[in-house]
């Protein structure tokens, strides 16, 4: 439950490596807000489950799709001017980018630049950024846990090259306040009180970068 004294940001956006917990945090924070939600809708690319299995070959239509995807989600958002309210998102639009270059070849990120400088002019600037951190090996037990078909094929080297990606991204992001949260041990979906913790948090930063390593609750 959210204490009435804490208001929370306009656009919230949950980013993150696959794995680390983004969209199950995004619902939460969408009950306790009352407030809609903006999710990836992976499940809709056709070519993801082609990727997982066969990465070389499918990565070009996996990614256009997704930006095309993700461009019109955010297009159909200002035009109807949802923005007035709070609303929570599990990807920021510059992220497809960092995916694009861990997964395409020269020629192929080329023409990619091409076309995603033409989609991402009117993405708007989130009011705050959660970046939500785990090692790898805590990635890899999640999405085993989780069991998504798509999903079985990703191994560890991948991970660590999207990690690595996301870690030098948001050394460098300062276009809108950043909250790193250390998620390794804390577990903010399923324990109350370290939800608690973290929805604090949010609501409390409007500017800057700040880092959350909080110690798990025991209870």
């Amino acid at each position: 439950m959210i204490d009435k004294q804490l208001t929370p940001p306009g656009y919230i956006v949950i980013e993150g490596p696959i794995g680390v917990g983004k969209t199950s945090l995004v619902n939460r924070l969408a009950e306790s807000f009352g407030c809609g939600t903006l999710l990836e809708g992976a499940e809709e690319n056709p070519f993801l489950e082609r990727f997982y299995t066969d990465g070389r070959a499918a990565a070009f239509p996996t990614q256009l799709f997704f930006l095309f995807q993700r461009s019109q989600q955010l297009q159909d958002l200002r035009q109807a001017d949802m923005f007035r309210s709070t609303l929570v998102a599990d990807f920021m639009l510059e992220k497809d980018r960092l995916f694009a270059q861990a997964n395409l070849d020269d020629a192929e990120m080329d023409l990619y630049e091409k076309v995603y400088g033409h989609l991402t002019m009117e993405a708007p600037i989130p009011d705050l950024v959660v970046y939500l951190q785990a090692p790898v090996e805590t990635l890899m037990q999640r999405i085993q846990k989780r069991a998504r078909l798509q999903e079985k094929q990703l191994d560890a080297g991948y991970l660590q090259k999207l990690s690595d990606a996301y870690t030098e991204f948001f050394y460098r992001y300062d276009q809108s306040p950043l909250l790193i949260v250390n998620a390794t041990e804390i577990n903010p979906v399923d324990r109350d009180e370290d939800y608690q913790l973290l929805l604090e948090r949010i609501c409390t930063v409007h500017s800057g970068k700040h880092y959350f390593n909080p110690a798990p609750v025991l209870v």
